[in-house]
């Protein structure tokens, strides 16, 4: 029998506001454990939690991004459990009147765009973080993300593999992060996701049992972890076996997930409207304040810098991945106009520059106005491409600009004529066997003989005029 999957994801974004969500606590993330606290988080007898308004915004903001219906009345409300990382006994959540509802996105997938429902929207606070000592039998509490503003998203069972779970985990951190409301940063932990997946025989409509992943601190954990435990789901099934309703742990050292606890349902928490805290109003005219203020969002970006400036789909999806990257790609242009060289050299050198010193485009060294310098002079003759990435790296660990560069390193390109074709001599002339070749039909050489003269000119001489002299020069009727 033939198994599909069903997969729906949780995510727990946390917000980018200066301070808690509930009272003035700095969010500020890497402090000493334990500093930014105070009764209201630490929920001390007689204190009283006050919403930061930022907050309802931030939220706001998402919800009209991925096109939820925002609900003028909205509650808090109190999921209770215990943990040693929740001071108060419960968390202040929304149950029965979430923020917004009935939203949806559109994702990539090898089989074309696909539409996934957002199941709602709703404001929490964080929980503190366990630290386990590794030498003793002890975990200490750090109550500074205590109170931390997140939002949760919930989508609808709508994802049928680990690739389109990717795909949405990462379609909505670029939204995230154009709205400039959370970093998305995973591995710091804020942004979260717990992945709920289930298996039913395929072309039928009732869900399976699910389960429940969690401890997912990276794109590819979740990618891993989904691959994982549908494997063993579909091997529980084809021998007859019953899947247990539980949460799961993954194991990222060992590629496996672990048995956390049985999965809870709702009522485990037993949920209630949280009476220190009133309900949220929220009108028209404050929802089209905060719609006027959208930027422009990653799909539009992406149409606009396939329309605008004729680039092929793959590089406006590269270029609009993050707003800071297609902010750099714009302000390159207004120095440079020539967008898909632009989009060439930005995908290329500098991508592999941020990715192997593992920094973001912000604090690049190379400023937009100067790489735009840098492919003029490649534009005009100046440098080969070649002799151009010597110059950037220089650019790069230097600070100095292309033209400096150039100038101190003695590095414009060599188009004199003569001074080309004494090159070519010189190689030909040294090389009688290849040369005899070539002309015995052996073309392929032709790479052999530029490579030596562009080594002779230690890369400054002009390719076109090389490639020019060389095919003269080693016509069949004539000698070196």
């Amino acid at each position: 029998m033939e198994f599909e999957p069903v997969i729906g994801l949780e995510i727990h974004a946390q917000l980018l506001s200066k301070s808690k969500i509930f009272c003035g606590c700095s969010t500020t993330f890497g402090a000493g454990p334990n500093t930014h606290t105070c009764p209201v988080c630490l929920g001390m007898p007689g204190v009283l939690p006050v919403l930061n308004r930022e907050v309802v915004e931030y939220a706001m903001r998402m919800a009209l991004a991925t096109h939820c219906r925002i609900a003028p009345v909205s509650r808090f409300a109190r999921k209770n459990y215990f943990y040693p990382d929740l001071p108060k006994g419960y968390q202040i959540s929304q149950y029965e009147l979430p923020l917004a509802r009935d939203g949806w996105v559109w994702i990539e997938t090898e089989n074309g765009p696909r539409k996934v429902r957002i199941h709602r929207i709703h404001l929490e606070e964080d929980a503190g973080k366990l630290v386990h000592d590794e030498h003793q039998p002890f975990s200490y509490v750090d109550f500074n993300r205590t109170g931390v503003p997140l939002i949760e998203i919930v989508s609808e069972p709508d994802l049928r593999s680990p690739d389109e779970a990717a795909s949405y985990l990462k379609t909505l951190r670029d939204i995230l992060r154009y709205l400039e409301i959370c970093d998305g940063n995973m591995e710091e932990g804020s942004l979260r996701c717990d992945a709920n997946v289930s298996l039913r025989p395929s072309g039928t409509t009732p869900l399976g049992v699910k389960t429940e992943l969690k401890n997912m601190n990276s794109f590819r954990n979740v990618q891993r972890a989904l691959e994982f435990e549908i494997r063993r789901q579909r091997a529980l099934l084809e021998r007859g076996q019953s899947i247990v309703q539980e949460t799961l742990l993954w194991d990222a050292n060992r590629n496996v997930t672990v048995s956390m606890r049985g999965k809870e349902e709702a009522h485990d928490y037993r949920y209630f409207p949280d009476p220190d805290l009133v309900p949220v109003e929220i009108d028209s005219g404050w929802i089209e304040e905060v719609r006027a203020q959208l930027p422009e969002l990653p799909d539009a970006k992406r149409e606009r810098f396939m329309k605008q400036y004729a680039l092929p789909e793959y590089d406006a999806q590269v270029l609009t991945s993050q707003k800071a990257l297609a902010r750099y790609f714009e302000q390159v242009i207004e120095t440079f106009p020539q967008p898909k060289a632009v989009s060439n050299w930005i995908m290329s050198e500098l991508l592999r520059e941020l990715k192997k010193e593992e920094r973001e485009i912000e604090t690049f060294p190379v400023s937009p106005d100067r790489l735009g310098e840098l492919l003029g002079l490649i534009a005009s003759g100046v440098v080969s491409g070649k002799i151009a990435k010597t110059v950037f790296e220089q650019m790069h660990t230097t600070g100095k600009s292309a033209r400096q560069v150039v100038d101190e390193q003695g590095l414009v390109q060599v188009t004199d004529q003569d001074a080309i074709e004494a090159l070519v001599d010189e190689v030909l002339s040294e090389n009688p066997r290849e040369v005899e070749q070539y002309r015995g039909g052996k073309e392929k050489l032709m790479a052999f003989f530029v490579g030596q003269v562009m080594r002779k000119s230690r890369g400054k001489a002009n390719p076109q005029a090389v490639n020019e002299i060389l095919r003269k020069k080693l016509a069949r009727k004539e000698s070196p």
